[in-house]
Protein backbone atom coordinates (compact mmCIF):
# COMPACT_ATOMS: atom_id res chain seq x y z
CA UNK A 1 0.00 0.00 0.00
CA UNK A 2 1.40 3.37 -1.27
CA UNK A 3 2.23 6.40 1.39
CA UNK A 4 -1.10 8.32 0.67
CA UNK A 5 -3.44 5.16 1.03
CA UNK A 6 -1.89 3.86 4.40
CA UNK A 7 -2.56 7.75 5.72
CA UNK A 8 -6.02 7.38 4.36
CA UNK A 9 -6.79 4.25 5.95
CA UNK A 10 -4.66 5.69 9.12
CA UNK A 11 -7.41 8.32 8.97
CA UNK A 12 -10.23 6.61 8.39
CA UNK A 13 -9.45 3.98 11.48
CA UNK A 14 -9.60 6.87 13.54
CA UNK A 15 -13.06 8.29 12.95
CA UNK A 16 -14.33 5.08 12.91
CA UNK A 17 -13.79 4.64 16.37
CA UNK A 18 -14.36 7.79 17.33
CA UNK A 19 -16.76 9.45 14.79
CA UNK A 20 -15.75 13.04 13.46
CA UNK A 21 -18.98 14.98 13.22
CA UNK A 22 -18.50 17.67 10.83
CA UNK A 23 -15.99 16.24 8.96
CA UNK A 24 -18.22 16.97 6.16
CA UNK A 25 -20.52 19.64 5.28
CA UNK A 26 -23.08 17.47 4.45
CA UNK A 27 -24.21 16.25 8.10
CA UNK A 28 -28.04 16.29 8.85
CA UNK A 29 -28.45 16.69 5.07
CA UNK A 30 -28.85 12.93 4.21
CA UNK A 31 -31.63 11.90 1.82
CA UNK A 32 -35.20 11.47 4.11
CA UNK A 33 -37.20 8.50 3.14
CA UNK A 34 -40.47 7.70 4.55
CA UNK A 35 -40.41 4.78 6.97
CA UNK A 36 -36.41 4.73 7.25
CA UNK A 37 -35.24 6.00 10.93
CA UNK A 38 -31.24 6.44 10.75
CA UNK A 39 -29.35 5.46 14.43
CA UNK A 40 -27.55 8.71 15.20
CA UNK A 41 -24.32 7.26 15.65
CA UNK A 42 -24.18 6.24 11.92
CA UNK A 43 -25.47 10.17 11.37
CA UNK A 44 -22.62 11.34 12.45
CA UNK A 45 -20.28 9.02 10.83
CA UNK A 46 -21.71 10.19 7.01
CA UNK A 47 -18.39 10.90 5.33
CA UNK A 48 -19.53 12.02 2.22
CA UNK A 49 -19.76 15.54 0.36
CA UNK A 50 -22.68 14.51 -1.32
CA UNK A 51 -25.53 10.98 -1.94
CA UNK A 52 -25.07 8.86 -3.75
CA UNK A 53 -28.35 7.41 -3.29
CA UNK A 54 -30.63 8.37 -6.40
CA UNK A 55 -34.32 6.52 -6.13
CA UNK A 56 -35.30 6.96 -9.67
CA UNK A 57 -32.37 4.29 -10.68
CA UNK A 58 -33.11 2.12 -7.98
CA UNK A 59 -36.37 0.55 -9.16
CA UNK A 60 -36.59 -3.41 -9.68
CA UNK A 61 -34.52 -4.34 -6.48
CA UNK A 62 -31.23 -3.80 -7.86
CA UNK A 63 -28.23 -5.88 -6.69
CA UNK A 64 -25.95 -2.80 -5.53
CA UNK A 65 -22.28 -2.80 -4.80
CA UNK A 66 -21.39 0.08 -2.42
CA UNK A 67 -17.45 1.06 -1.92
CA UNK A 68 -16.27 2.05 1.53
CA UNK A 69 -18.82 1.87 3.63
CA UNK A 70 -18.45 4.25 6.05
CA UNK A 71 -20.67 3.78 9.04
CA UNK A 72 -23.22 2.19 6.67
CA UNK A 73 -25.78 5.12 6.23
CA UNK A 74 -25.79 4.69 2.12
CA UNK A 75 -25.40 0.74 2.30
CA UNK A 76 -28.82 1.38 4.90
CA UNK A 77 -30.31 3.79 2.61
CA UNK A 78 -30.03 1.31 -0.67
CA UNK A 79 -31.27 -1.61 1.42
CA UNK A 80 -34.62 0.61 1.07
CA UNK A 81 -35.32 0.07 -2.23
CA UNK A 82 -33.38 -3.68 -2.35
CA UNK A 83 -35.04 -5.66 0.43
CA UNK A 84 -33.56 -8.89 0.28
CA UNK A 85 -30.80 -10.75 1.87
CA UNK A 86 -26.99 -9.62 -0.16
CA UNK A 87 -28.63 -6.73 -2.26
CA UNK A 88 -25.83 -4.70 -1.21
CA UNK A 89 -22.62 -5.80 -1.27
CA UNK A 90 -20.67 -3.15 1.16
CA UNK A 91 -17.10 -3.06 0.54
CA UNK A 92 -14.74 -1.60 2.65
CA UNK A 93 -10.61 -2.11 3.77
CA UNK A 94 -10.71 -0.71 6.88
CA UNK A 95 -11.33 -3.31 10.02
CA UNK A 96 -12.43 -0.54 12.17
CA UNK A 97 -14.51 0.63 9.74
CA UNK A 98 -16.19 -2.62 8.54
CA UNK A 99 -17.09 -3.08 12.33
CA UNK A 100 -18.76 -0.01 13.00
CA UNK A 101 -20.82 -0.38 10.22
CA UNK A 102 -21.82 -4.08 11.46
CA UNK A 103 -23.03 -2.12 14.50
CA UNK A 104 -24.74 0.66 13.11
CA UNK A 105 -26.98 -1.62 10.89
CA UNK A 106 -27.56 -4.12 13.85
CA UNK A 107 -29.07 -0.78 15.38
CA UNK A 108 -30.88 0.15 12.38
CA UNK A 109 -32.57 -3.69 12.60
CA UNK A 110 -33.92 -2.40 15.86
CA UNK A 111 -34.95 0.84 14.56
CA UNK A 112 -37.20 -0.49 11.35
CA UNK A 113 -39.10 -3.31 11.30
CA UNK A 114 -38.55 -3.82 7.36
CA UNK A 115 -34.91 -4.07 7.79
CA UNK A 116 -32.94 -7.33 8.36
CA UNK A 117 -28.80 -7.32 8.91
CA UNK A 118 -28.82 -9.97 5.47
CA UNK A 119 -29.76 -7.34 3.23
CA UNK A 120 -26.26 -5.80 3.32
CA UNK A 121 -23.45 -7.96 3.03
CA UNK A 122 -20.31 -6.16 4.19
CA UNK A 123 -16.97 -7.92 2.69
CA UNK A 124 -13.23 -6.69 2.70
CA UNK A 125 -11.63 -5.40 -0.27
CA UNK A 126 -10.74 -2.33 -2.29
CA UNK A 127 -11.76 -0.63 -5.16
CA UNK A 128 -8.78 -1.38 -7.17
CA UNK A 129 -9.72 -5.50 -6.49
CA UNK A 130 -13.30 -5.74 -5.68
CA UNK A 131 -14.08 -9.26 -4.39
CA UNK A 132 -16.93 -9.86 -6.65
CA UNK A 133 -17.56 -11.03 -10.08
CA UNK A 134 -17.63 -9.77 -13.27
CA UNK A 135 -20.89 -7.94 -14.17
CA UNK A 136 -22.26 -8.75 -10.95
CA UNK A 137 -23.97 -4.93 -9.92
CA UNK A 138 -26.71 -3.46 -11.81
CA UNK A 139 -25.50 -0.42 -9.28
CA UNK A 140 -21.98 0.43 -8.16
CA UNK A 141 -21.80 3.41 -5.79
CA UNK A 142 -18.98 5.50 -4.16
CA UNK A 143 -18.54 8.48 -2.03
CA UNK A 144 -15.64 10.27 -3.08
CA UNK A 145 -13.74 8.26 -5.05
CA UNK A 146 -12.32 10.60 -7.29
CA UNK A 147 -10.93 12.53 -3.93
CA UNK A 148 -8.96 9.94 -2.85
CA UNK A 149 -7.04 8.50 -5.51
CA UNK A 150 -4.27 9.29 -7.64
CA UNK A 151 -5.04 9.26 -11.04
CA UNK A 152 -3.10 6.26 -12.25
CA UNK A 153 -5.24 4.46 -8.69
CA UNK A 154 -8.14 6.38 -9.72
CA UNK A 155 -7.93 4.94 -13.18
CA UNK A 156 -7.50 1.13 -11.79
CA UNK A 157 -10.93 1.93 -9.54
CA UNK A 158 -12.90 3.27 -12.34
CA UNK A 159 -11.78 0.12 -14.65
CA UNK A 160 -12.83 -2.32 -11.51
CA UNK A 161 -16.05 -0.34 -11.06
CA UNK A 162 -16.72 -0.90 -15.08
CA UNK A 163 -15.96 -4.62 -14.70
CA UNK A 164 -18.48 -5.27 -12.15
CA UNK A 165 -21.56 -3.78 -13.59
CA UNK A 166 -23.91 -5.16 -16.06
CA UNK A 167 -24.55 -3.89 -19.12
CA UNK A 168 -26.47 -0.60 -19.01
CA UNK A 169 -25.57 -0.50 -15.43
CA UNK A 170 -24.97 2.57 -13.30
CA UNK A 171 -21.71 4.39 -11.47
CA UNK A 172 -23.37 6.10 -8.81
CA UNK A 173 -21.12 9.04 -7.72
CA UNK A 174 -20.66 11.94 -5.26
CA UNK A 175 -17.38 14.00 -5.34
CA UNK A 176 -15.79 17.38 -4.53
CA UNK A 177 -14.46 18.83 -7.89
CA UNK A 178 -12.53 22.08 -7.94
CA UNK A 179 -12.95 25.58 -9.63
CA UNK A 180 -9.49 24.99 -11.29
CA UNK A 181 -6.55 22.68 -10.80
CA UNK A 182 -5.54 21.30 -7.27
CA UNK A 183 -1.83 22.94 -6.86
CA UNK A 184 0.59 20.36 -6.19
CA UNK A 185 1.55 21.16 -2.68
CA UNK A 186 -1.90 20.50 -2.16
CA UNK A 187 -2.13 17.38 -3.46
CA UNK A 188 0.97 16.17 -2.12
CA UNK A 189 -0.57 16.73 1.62
CA UNK A 190 -1.59 12.82 2.43
CA UNK A 191 -4.24 13.86 5.11
CA UNK A 192 -5.89 16.56 3.37
CA UNK A 193 -6.30 13.59 0.65
CA UNK A 194 -7.81 11.77 3.49
CA UNK A 195 -10.52 14.09 4.33
CA UNK A 196 -11.35 15.04 0.68
CA UNK A 197 -9.64 18.41 0.22
CA UNK A 198 -6.72 18.30 -1.98
CA UNK A 199 -7.68 15.49 -4.76
CA UNK A 200 -10.49 17.35 -6.32
CA UNK A 201 -10.49 17.00 -10.03
CA UNK A 202 -11.87 19.82 -12.38
CA UNK A 203 -15.38 19.08 -13.94
CA UNK A 204 -13.65 18.50 -17.03
CA UNK A 205 -11.28 15.79 -15.94
CA UNK A 206 -13.81 14.46 -13.77
CA UNK A 207 -16.11 13.30 -16.85
CA UNK A 208 -13.33 12.66 -18.99
CA UNK A 209 -12.18 10.30 -16.72
CA UNK A 210 -15.61 8.28 -16.36
CA UNK A 211 -15.48 8.23 -20.17
CA UNK A 212 -12.12 7.02 -20.97
CA UNK A 213 -13.06 3.87 -19.17
CA UNK A 214 -16.10 3.23 -21.05
CA UNK A 215 -19.08 4.69 -19.78
CA UNK A 216 -21.01 6.51 -22.66
CA UNK A 217 -23.38 8.09 -21.12
CA UNK A 218 -22.73 10.60 -17.60
CA UNK A 219 -25.77 12.43 -16.04
CA UNK A 220 -25.47 15.59 -13.42
CA UNK A 221 -27.83 15.00 -10.95
CA UNK A 222 -26.52 18.04 -8.88
CA UNK A 223 -23.70 20.57 -7.99
CA UNK A 224 -23.42 23.10 -5.32
CA UNK A 225 -20.59 24.40 -3.65
CA UNK A 226 -18.92 22.36 -1.03
CA UNK A 227 -16.11 24.14 0.90
CA UNK A 228 -13.65 27.40 0.30
CA UNK A 229 -10.17 26.62 0.96
CA UNK A 230 -8.98 29.93 1.74
CA UNK A 231 -5.35 31.46 0.69
CA UNK A 232 -3.91 32.06 3.83
CA UNK A 233 -4.95 28.55 5.55
CA UNK A 234 -4.04 26.57 2.62
CA UNK A 235 -1.21 28.90 1.30
CA UNK A 236 -2.60 29.74 -1.95
CA UNK A 237 -2.49 32.61 -4.74
CA UNK A 238 -6.33 33.52 -4.37
CA UNK A 239 -9.25 31.51 -2.45
CA UNK A 240 -10.51 27.94 -4.06
CA UNK A 241 -13.71 27.02 -4.23
CA UNK A 242 -14.89 23.07 -4.02
CA UNK A 243 -17.75 21.98 -5.08
CA UNK A 244 -19.86 18.83 -4.75
CA UNK A 245 -21.10 17.19 -7.86
CA UNK A 246 -23.54 13.74 -7.79
CA UNK A 247 -23.52 11.93 -10.83
CA UNK A 248 -24.62 9.01 -12.69
CA UNK A 249 -22.97 7.30 -15.23
CA UNK A 250 -24.30 4.23 -17.68
CA UNK A 251 -21.91 1.23 -18.94
CA UNK A 252 -23.18 2.19 -22.47
CA UNK A 253 -20.96 2.58 -25.29
CA UNK A 254 -19.34 5.45 -25.87
CA UNK A 255 -20.87 6.16 -29.67
CA UNK A 256 -18.45 7.48 -32.45
CA UNK A 257 -19.26 10.84 -32.12
CA UNK A 258 -18.57 11.13 -28.40
CA UNK A 259 -20.63 10.46 -24.91
CA UNK A 260 -23.76 11.92 -23.93
CA UNK A 261 -23.19 14.09 -21.24
CA UNK A 262 -26.12 15.54 -19.40
CA UNK A 263 -26.14 19.23 -17.38
CA UNK A 264 -29.59 20.24 -17.63
CA UNK A 265 -29.19 22.01 -20.75
CA UNK A 266 -32.98 22.31 -22.60
CA UNK A 267 -33.58 22.76 -26.44
CA UNK A 268 -36.45 25.25 -27.42
CA UNK A 269 -38.06 24.56 -31.10
CA UNK A 270 -39.61 28.31 -31.66
CA UNK A 271 -40.35 27.66 -35.73
CA UNK A 272 -43.44 27.42 -37.58
CA UNK A 273 -44.39 23.77 -37.76
CA UNK A 274 -45.39 21.57 -35.18
CA UNK A 275 -42.56 19.85 -34.09
CA UNK A 276 -38.66 19.53 -35.60
CA UNK A 277 -37.31 16.58 -36.12
CA UNK A 278 -33.27 16.91 -36.95
CA UNK A 279 -32.98 13.45 -38.60
CA UNK A 280 -30.71 12.00 -35.73
CA UNK A 281 -33.71 10.94 -33.51
CA UNK A 282 -34.61 14.10 -31.86
CA UNK A 283 -38.09 15.14 -31.84
CA UNK A 284 -38.46 18.52 -30.47
CA UNK A 285 -42.14 19.59 -29.52
CA UNK A 286 -42.75 23.83 -30.71
CA UNK A 287 -42.06 25.54 -27.62
CA UNK A 288 -41.77 23.04 -25.31
CA UNK A 289 -38.27 22.34 -23.50
CA UNK A 290 -37.11 19.64 -23.86
CA UNK A 291 -33.84 18.08 -22.38
CA UNK A 292 -30.70 17.18 -24.23
CA UNK A 293 -27.17 16.00 -23.95
CA UNK A 294 -24.35 19.05 -24.70
CA UNK A 295 -23.67 17.40 -27.67
CA UNK A 296 -26.80 17.35 -29.37
CA UNK A 297 -27.12 20.94 -27.66
CA UNK A 298 -24.02 22.06 -29.78
CA UNK A 299 -24.94 20.09 -33.07
CA UNK A 300 -28.35 21.92 -33.03
CA UNK A 301 -27.43 25.11 -31.86
CA UNK A 302 -25.03 25.10 -35.01
CA UNK A 303 -27.34 23.85 -37.66
CA UNK A 304 -30.65 25.32 -36.20
CA UNK A 305 -29.42 28.46 -34.52
CA UNK A 306 -32.44 30.46 -35.65
CA UNK A 307 -35.43 28.17 -34.73
CA UNK A 308 -33.85 26.55 -31.66
CA UNK A 309 -32.77 28.38 -28.57
CA UNK A 310 -30.17 26.01 -25.64
CA UNK A 311 -30.95 27.09 -22.48
CA UNK A 312 -27.29 27.13 -20.64
CA UNK A 313 -26.39 23.90 -17.90
CA UNK A 314 -28.72 23.95 -14.68
CA UNK A 315 -26.14 21.17 -13.05
CA UNK A 316 -29.39 19.09 -12.71
CA UNK A 317 -30.61 16.61 -15.10
CA UNK A 318 -33.60 13.62 -13.61
CA UNK A 319 -33.56 11.61 -17.09
CA UNK A 320 -36.62 13.87 -19.10
CA UNK A 321 -34.35 13.99 -22.53
CA UNK A 322 -35.01 13.03 -26.14
CA UNK A 323 -30.97 11.46 -26.47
Amino acid sequence: MTGYLETTADFYREVAVTPEVGLCCVQGGSLKLPGLNVPDRMNEMNYGCGTTVQPQELVDEPTVMYVGVGGGLEALQFAYFSRRPGAVIAVEPVAEMRQAARENLEEAARLNDWFDTSFVEIREGGAFDLPADDGIAGVYAQNCLFNIFEPADLQKALEEAHRVLQPRGRLMMSDPIAARPIPAHLQADERLRAMCLSGAQTYERYVGALVDVGFGQVEIRARRPYRMLDKVTYNLDEDLLLESLDSVAYKVPVAPDGACIFTGRTAIYTGSEPLLNDGKGHTLPKGIPTGVCDKTASALASTDPDTVLITPPTWHYQGDGCC
